[in-house]
């Protein structure tokens, strides 16, 4: 399955869900990624105030820091997808190669069919 990394721009705590403004995308970039765990994706978030040696451990990253507008920046199995704004849930399980459509399991009764053991009434 595939590795997502999000490095994030300097915020007060990891998700930036906090404080009296809170930008509208980042609850929607957090559920997002929720959903890509439950989907079996190894998700990694790094937030620029809190841990600045993941910035500088990949080199495609610390590059990328030179732009001012890089960051967020994503990389998916070691290489950057996105750079600048948080991608959509689609975008995101497009690159990770997950399927939007979650097919339900429907469980049969312990009869067998639909109707149980006696039949349909």
């Amino acid at each position: 399955m595939a590795t997502l990394q999000v490095f994030d721009k300097p915020m007060c705590c990891s998700t930036g869900i906090c404080g009296p403004k809170v930008d509208p995308v980042l609850p929607t970039f957090a559920a997002d990624l929720a959903w890509l765990k439950d989907q079996g994706v190894s998700v990694e978030r790094y937030n620029l105030a809190q841990q600045p040696q993941a910035f500088v451990a990949h080199d495609d990253v610390k590059n990328a820091l030179n732009d001012e507008h890089a960051l967020p920046l994503v990389r998916v199995n070691g290489h950057i997808v996105c750079k600048g704004a948080y991608p959509s849930r689609q975008m995101l399980a497009s690159w990770c190669g997950v399927s939007l459509l979650t097919p339900l399991a429907v469980a049969e009764p312990a009869g067998g069919t639909c109707c149980g053991s006696t039949g349909c009434c």
